[in-house]
């Protein structure tokens, strides 16, 4: 295939996933609901959307693809992908940048998130056939020339060492944080619980960590992600997690702040428990943009309504919005993908 061939059958793709009338992919969500039950519908549905508006839309795919040199020449690659399976089709930008960029993807699924690929992979089948060529999924990756494998940090370790001799990416936990100024409104603080809250906080993008204003006041937060109650308690996995670190906190005399769905307690880690949130007090906006400087290499993204020196943040509610060119951990696959050689 051309590469405007590929091109269009990406944005086929993202024509019929707006139109949401594919019964094998409906079915394929309800299984995966099953299957996982941190997958719930909406949640697969609400990713669905995401690739369909932010990655599969016409203007959106030309100018991402506009920054590189896609050569017709290129010399196909067999490119191991491992995917994780923390959020519902968490994986899909590593499949579109080794298809657009001309390789082969063997695919790697998680055993968490094993419907929604090969449902997928189906309907882009039906657009065009020979997109078949470009994808096999496999049960252990074997004849790669190159990797991309995402996963926890003990896996990470783990991939570094046993790819070593092959051109990867290599991905680990990362985690978004909140900068806040007490000055913001009711409205950005609802839209902050989207970046908290959508997907149950499973993903890289979920901020996890707030650094707040000594002398913060609490309330007006609280009373925002409170809102956010009925989407959260009634769902059974992530009432056990608040109800566990509930007790935990508790048992151990752990200080903390709480509104029935969420857990705040102040910890110096990044990495938080399902359900809570930790927070951490500075002095000024220099010293916490230092500070998050200082922790780059385990931050994700960070949101904030106002700028910070040598940062990018997103605005509160962006940061489940990511565009082709948000790259996880920063760096550039499509680069790395047609530096192949």
């Amino acid at each position: 295939m051309t590469k405007e061939e590929r091109f269009n059958a990406l944005v086929r793709l993202g024509e019929l996933l707006r139109e949401g009338n594919d019964e094998f992919l409906q079915a394929s969500i309800k299984r995966s609901a099953i299957h996982n039950g941190w997958f719930t519908e909406a949640n697969q549905q609400q990713a669905i959307k995401a690739i369909a508006t932010q990655m599969l839309e016409p203007r959106a795919l030309t100018e991402w693809l506009g920054a590189y040199d896609l050569s017709e020449t290129t010399v196909a690659k067999q490119v191991g992908v491992v995917m994780a399976g923390n959020l519902p089709l968490v994986g899909f930008h590593d499949l579109l940048a080794v298809f657009m960029s001309g390789h082969q993807a063997i695919l790697k699924l998680s055993d968490k998130d094993p419907y929604l690929i090969p449902a997928i992979l189906r309907t882009l089948k039906l657009i065009d056939e020979r997109t078949a060529n470009y994808f096999k999924i496999v049960t252990k990756l074997a004849g790669f020339e190159a990797v991309i494998a995402t996963g926890s940090n003990n896996s990470a370790r783990y991939f570094k060492e046993y790819f070593a001799a092959y051109p990867h990416i290599i991905r680990q936990n990362r985690n978004a944080v909140a900068v806040l100024t007490g000055e913001e409104s009711k409205e950005e603080l609802l839209a902050l619980g989207h970046d908290i809250f959508d997907y149950f906080g499973l993903g890289c993008r979920n901020v996890s960590k707030l650094y707040l204003p000594e002398g913060y006041d609490f309330k007006p937060l609280l009373e925002a992600l409170h809102e956010y109650r009925h989407q959260l308690i009634n769902h059974t996995k992530y009432k056990n997690n608040f109800d566990y670190n509930y007790a935990l906190y508790v048992l151990n005399r752990v200080p903390y702040e709480a509104n029935g769905c969420v857990l705040m307690t102040e910890n110096t880690s990044l990495q938080s428990p399902i359900a809570t949130l930790h927070y951490e007090y500075y002095s000024s906006v220099e010293a916490v943009t230092t500070t998050l400087l200082l922790r780059e290499d385990e931050i994700q993204l960070v949101v904030s309504q106002f700028p910070l020196a040598g940062l990018s943040p997103y605005k509160l509610g962006d940061a489940q919005q990511p565009g082709l060119s948000d790259y996880a951990d920063g760096v550039d696959t499509m680069a790395f993908l047609l530096g192949l050689q």
